[in-house]
């Protein structure tokens, strides 16, 4: 029996590839098993192939594996793109209807998957014939999939509900008498625990709402529109509001409105959005308003790969502003880092009275994964130098010093409408109550200030140090390489080797003194990002973080990186 399992089910697009994965996953998880689901898709509605993975094991991973078990076809196409990587003595399972043919190395099984579905009621249900069939070479009940029918279909009534399980049946039945039940494909059993099943989108989403957040202003664009779609859902019941705006320059002119309103406010978007926001992200700068920003990045440049996976917009979010600024950039790793770090993002928001920009990666979006459960008695809420009275003592005939020089660089915050509270915002350069003035000793003291804010500050928890202490390799990632790196990693000890991972949380502040520690010791030095130009790795150069043997891994097309590539890639080194 097995402790983990590989399997994939490809198709073209719009024909069910999605929902038989999620299906699947989500059935799985709920009997207690850690499961991680990577979709690979098209950026078109319909047609042009499509795949989900699906990982089953018994602990936890937060990458898609090296291998596949048991491969799904919907198409030849699925088998011939997708076949090398199933293992050995490997399933495919085809349907019937395009006369399927696959190498010597993998055991073929052609089921009639659209003809079995047309008799259970419709040839749409190919895709539960197919669970069926997988249910059976896999040694699972059938019934853990009825839960999850039953809230797919029973808005359409019972029965729908029934014929999506027989659907089911006939699959695990015709697998049966094709005699493909298989002990050697069998998991062990799960125990039953129970975790949430969600993809970073959800928890970045769900991380806002924890946080207080109770306006979002965004613009519809992938891998990012999720998290809007979410809380169109979730902020209405708790007196919040979701707005679609005409583009990303009004979705970030609205958030910053908003939260100068004084409510807790956020945009998401990917990078061409974060490109049209950049003004607008100056802007926030300048007038001091507490804003967060979701960059969710993908393929680029211009539209670029707008449903693959990349790490290129680094550098933009830390130097894309016009003028300077002070910033934060956040990096979470694992959905359960994404809730949290969102609650983060407005506390320190609000603290530095400052643009927060939370960056993930489409990896990290769009993965579904086992998560454990939010607690959101970990979530506090620190509203910084906010004044929550009703009244300001200002003294009579003057406004208040929105923007008083103070030692830290942060000034006293007023909601608009607050007595005592008047002042005057503009983009142009101000004194303390925001009035215009370009003088150049004005302008020394104003930028002073304000880039005082975060001067010498290195967040907590900005690097995460694992592994031995004096290692032949430290491997240093961000965002979602975290997973691949980590399981390498293992892989690399068990093979005799002294390694370490230390994966960025935040890139600025940046922090330079807990990557220095991070790195002594170590013989030599990778970093692993997925762009071109090693954009990661230009920014330790650009710290003045060094180290004697210092090299880059990367990968641009738009895939991410499997475990064994990272440790492939090591071993050559040594």
């Amino acid at each position: 029996m097995l402790d983990q399992l590989s399997w994939k089910v490809g198709g073209q697009q719009g024909e069910g590839v999605e929902s038989t994965g999620e299906t699947f996953a989500i059935a799985l998880n709920r009997q207690g098993y850690y499961v991680y689901s990577f979709r690979h898709f098209s950026s078109r509605i319909k047609g042009g192939h499509s795949n989900d993975k699906v990982r089953v094991s018994l602990q936890q991973f937060r990458a898609a594996a090296d291998y596949t078990d048991v491969l799904l076809a919907f198409d030849q196409e699925s088998i011939d793109l997708n076949v090398g990587e199933v293992r050995e003595g490997g399933i495919v399972i085809a349907d019937a209807k395009f006369n399927p043919t696959a190498p010597d190395h993998v055991r073929l099984f052609v089921v009639p998957l659209t003809k079995l579905a047309e008799e259970a009621g419709s040839a749409i249900m190919k895709n539960m014939v197919s669970l069926g069939a997988s249910a059976c070479v896999l040694g699972l009940p059938i019934d853990i999939f009825k839960d999850v029918v039953e809230e797919r279909f029973s808005r359409k009534g019972q029965r729908i509900v029934d014929q999506n399980m027989q659907a089911i049946q006939a699959g695990f039945n015709h697998i049966r008498d094709l005699g493909g039940e298989d002990p050697n494909f069998a998991l062990k059993p799960a125990d039953g625990t129970k975790r949430l099943f969600m993809m970073g989108n959800d928890a970045v989403a769900l991380g806002a709402l924890a946080a207080g957040a109770r306006v979002m202003a965004a613009y519809p664009i992938t891998p990012a529109s999720d998290v809007m779609e979410y809380l169109i859902k979730k902020l209405p019941k708790v007196g919040g509001v979701v707005v679609q705006t005409e583009d990303e320059i009004a979705a970030m002119t609205m958030t910053i409105g908003a939260a100068y309103g004084g409510t807790r406010a956020l945009t998401a978007t990917s990078g061409p959005g974060l490109a049209l926001m950049m003004e607008a992200i100056g802007l926030s700068g300048m007038t001091e308003t507490p804003v967060v920003i979701v960059d969710t990045q993908r393929g680029g440049p211009s539209t670029g790969l707008p449903t693959k996976q990349e790490q290129s917009d680094m550098l933009a979010a830390l130097f894309g502003t016009h003028g300077e600024i002070p910033k934060i950039v956040l990096n979470p790793a694992t959905p359960e880092e994404c809730f949290y770090m969102m609650a983060d993002a407005f506390n320190l928001a609000e603290h530095y009275q400052c643009p927060v920009i939370v960056m993930t990666d489409l990896q990290l979006s769009l993965s579904k994964q086992s998560t454990e459960v939010l607690r959101l008695d970990n979530v506090d809420i620190d509203r910084g130098a906010l004044i929550q009275s009703s009244t300001i003592d200002t003294p009579a005939g003057a406004e208040f010093k929105r923007y008083e020089i103070t030692e830290s660089g942060i000034s006293p915050r007023a909601i608009p409408g607050t007595k005592g509270g008047l002042h005057h915002v503009t983009g142009v350069e101000h004194v303390e109550t925001g009035r215009p003035n370009e003088t150049a000793h004005n302008r020394k003291e104003m930028m002073d200030k304000r880039m005082r804010k975060l001067h010498g500050v290195e967040l907590p928890g900005s690097v995460k140090r694992s592994g031995d202490a004096d290692p032949d390799i430290l491997l240093i990632g961000i965002g979602a390489t975290y997973g691949s790196i980590s399981e390498a990693v293992g892989k690399l000890q068990e093979d005799g080797l002294k390694v370490a991972h230390a994966h960025i949380h935040a890139l600025l502040p940046f922090p330079v003194h807990l990557l220095e520690e991070a790195m002594q010791g170590a013989k030599q030095v990778v970093v692993i990002e997925n762009n071109a130009t090693g954009q990661l790795r230009s920014l330790l150069s650009f710290n003045n973080v060094h180290h004697d043997h210092i090299t880059s891994m990367l990968k641009y097309d738009g895939t991410p990186f499997l475990p064994v590539e990272i440790s492939r890639h090591c071993k050559e080194l040594v």
